[in-house]
């Protein structure tokens, strides 16, 4: 299997941070990140909270900050790479991770990896979604000034659900050489998809 994790300064900062957390209270910090981590715009610990656990283990806000986006960052590896227990645990002795602490990663692993891949395969990666596409096409045919004349161009609107279960519409309007452009840019990016699948 792949590396998972490249040994970066930041790596080593957070490892080093994470390695010094009280065993007592490093399971309790992951569970909280392992619960939020599909919520894309939510944070794992409120402002008050995250405040509190600089105090009970003695770190600094940007360290609190690290050591919880680097925890995030290992679950969502895993996730990326559905990996199985023993390679995640494999994994984080590369990087110098603790027995202890490993051993609560791989567990909390075990117990939630299958229900964290499937709610990080429904998180969207924009916060609006694409629900319907109207058209219509339209042609000019004629001006006071111009008597003879065939001005096609097509109408679209797009109904776009919002994050919060809004809806919106968006309309938009191309003349010829405009749609012609933009099919163009669909075409690429269907191929990119297709490469990727």
């Amino acid at each position: 299997m792949a590396l998972m994790f490249q040994v970066t300064t930041s790596i080593k900062k957070a490892v080093a941070l994470i390695n010094e957390v009280d065993a007592a209270k490093f399971p309790r910090i992951l569970s909280r990140v392992l619960q939020k981590l599909h919520l894309r715009d939510e944070r794992s610990f409120t402002e008050d909270e995250e405040e509190k656990l600089q105090t009970a283990l003695g770190l600094e806000s940007k360290d609190i900050q690290l050591v919880l986006e680097t925890i995030a960052f290992i679950l969502e590896q895993a996730a990326y790479h559905s990996a199985k227990p023993s390679v995640l645990e494999q994994q984080l002795k590369g990087i110098e991770l603790e027995d202890d602490k490993i051993s609560v990663f791989v567990k909390a692993w075990t117990a939630n990896g299958k229900g964290v891949i499937e709610n990080l395969r429904h998180r969207t990666i924009a916060p609006n979604q694409l629900e319907d596409v109207s058209w219509r096409l339209n042609l000019q045919m004629g001006q006071a000034n111009s008597a003879k004349m065939k001005l096609p161009n097509a109408m679209f609107e797009l109904g776009v659900k919002k994050d919060d279960g809004s809806k919106e519409r968006v309309r938009m309007e191309f003349n010829h050489e405009e749609l012609y452009d933009f099919y163009d840019k669909l075409e690429t990016i269907q191929s990119q998809l297709d490469s990727i699948s």
